[in-house]
């Protein structure tokens, strides 16, 4: 029994980590002078909210030169392949 308990704790510290879910948010974007739109999907850090999505993606698209216009949606990894196509080249690329 004393040589379970170690393997015994680092299993419950290692369950945490495991139920913690992947988030995603699909945005909507734009580049001005010409006006330009994209659609895409990223994944986000927690907490797993549209404020906290909305927050990541403005810097991350500021740094390539696009303009968050709104974060539709927050997500796991189960809406991912239904938003592949739609998001095309933008599809986990911010």
């Amino acid at each position: 029994m004393k040589h379970a308990l170690p393997f015994l704790l680092l299993a419950a510290f290692c369950i945490p980590a495991a139920a913690q879910a992947a988030c995603y948010a699909d945005y909507k974007a734009k580049q001005d002078a010409p006006l330009r739109l994209h659609y895409g999907v990223a994944e986000i850090s927690e907490p797993c909210t549209p404020a906290s999505a909305r927050d990541e993606l403005q810097t991350r698209l500021a740094q390539a030169g696009w303009t968050l216009l709104n974060v539709v949606s927050v997500f796991d990894e189960t809406g991912l392949a239904e938003r592949k196509d739609s998001a095309g080249p933008n599809y986990l690329r911010y």
